[in-house]
């Protein structure tokens, strides 16, 4: 399974990729730190020429260069992007930072606790049930 990470917090990073090594699956994850980096990656451009379409989009929100919020309505608005399941993984609780996320088509919204096996158990059970569970559009033949 190919995951994108689009988050700018290197410990973040390093966590999310430390809970994914410690998981069941073999997971692809490749991190991209802004916004504009995430829509190159996505639409394989600059740098990102031979990138590996993902099977999910981990999504932070509070992104530099380019709003996670942005790169959300660009991915849920590009016919070759929309069906890929994006998760928003991100700090804010804000009320409108939820409703303008699903009302962006988000898959899924979680708030990223600061605990460390917190933080691992969420990733947990994202790989649970995003990637053992459901039946993603990739896996549609």
């Amino acid at each position: 399974m190919n995951i994108l990470l689009i988050e700018d917090n290197p410990g973040d990073v390093r966590l999310t990729q430390e809970a994914f090594k410690e998981g069941r699956l073999a997971i692809d994850l490749n991190v991209v730190m802004d916004g504009v980096e995430a829509i190159n990656y996505l639409k394989k451009e600059g740098n990102y020429s031979d990138a590996t379409t993902p099977d999910l989009i981990l999504l932070d929100l509070n992104l530099p260069k380019r709003d996670g919020r942005e790169v959300l309505q660009e991915i849920k608005t590009d016919d070759h992007l929309k069906r890929i399941p994006v998760v928003v993984l991100t700090t804010s609780n804000a009320e409108q930072d939820i409703l303008k996320s699903y009302n962006l088509h988000v898959n899924c919204y979680i708030n990223k606790p600061v605990d460390f096996d917190k933080f691992f158990d969420i990733i947990q059970k994202i790989e649970d049930f995003w990637l053992s569970t459901a039946i993603l559009p990739t896996m549609v033949k």
